[in-house]
C-alpha cells in the first residue's frame, strides 16, 4: 500500500513537471536565462528532461520574475573578490594620501 502510494504520487509529480516543461521550454527558459533566449530546438529538447524533474524550482524563478541566473559562489570567486576589495582599498588609501 505504501509502496503504491508512493509511485501514484510519484506519477502525480511527473505529469505536473511534463505539463509545465513544455510552455516553460518554449516561453519562460528565455525569461529566467537571456542566454537560452537563442538556444536552437536541439537545446530545448535536451532541458525537457531537467525541466520535468526541477520544474518546481524553475516555476518559482519564472513566476517569481527572477530574469538573471544567480551568481555562482565558490571559493575561486570569493577569493577573488576578496583579493579586489583589497585593491580597491589599496587604492583608496593611497590617493587620500596625496
Amino acid at each position: 500500500m505504501m509502496a503504491a502510494s508512493f509511485l501514484i504520487l510519484l506519477a502525480i509529480y511527473l505529469l505536473c513537471g511534463l505539463v509545465f516543461a513544455f510552455p516553460f521550454v518554449l516561453i519562460g527558459v528565455g525569461k529566467i536565462d537571456p542566454h537560452a533566449a537563442h538556444g536552437s530546438w536541439g537545446f530545448r529538447l535536451l532541458i525537457i528532461p531537467g525541466t520535468v524533474m526541477l520544474w518546481p524550482l524553475l516555476a518559482r524563478r519564472w513566476f517569481g520574475g527572477i530574469h538573471e541566473p544567480p551568481e555562482e559562489r565558490n571559493a575561486h570567486r570569493c577569493a577573488a573578490n576578496n583579493s579586489n576589495r583589497r585593491l580597491k582599498e589599496a587604492d583608496s588609501s593611497t590617493l587620500s594620501s596625496l
